[in-house]
């Protein structure tokens, strides 16, 4: 399985990234919206891990892009936000 990781936390993103890869997945990471979108339009990927507070958007806006444009890709919301 090919996972994307969409968080700007270098070391939160490193350490899942490990995990998964440790598990046996494929893992790609970016930190930025704009990198998610390219990563999405060029790959298949079978499940992406989301962080809503990103330094060039917000996480939960991409997702409705996302949605709204038919990519229909799993999306697990990681995030520090309380509310």
């Amino acid at each position: 399985m090919r996972l994307l990781i969409i968080d700007d936390e270098t070391r939160i993103a490193e350490l899942l990234k490990a995990a998964l890869e440790g598990a046996g997945f494929v893992v790609d990471v970016v930190g930025f919206v704009a990198d998610a979108r390219e990563a999405l339009s060029l790959t298949a990927y079978d499940a992406a891990i989301l962080d809503l507070g990103l330094p060039d958007g917000d996480g939960l806006a991409l997702l409705s892009e996302l949605r709204s444009g038919g990519n229909l890709v799993p999306v697990l919301v990681l995030t520090a936000r309380d509310a």
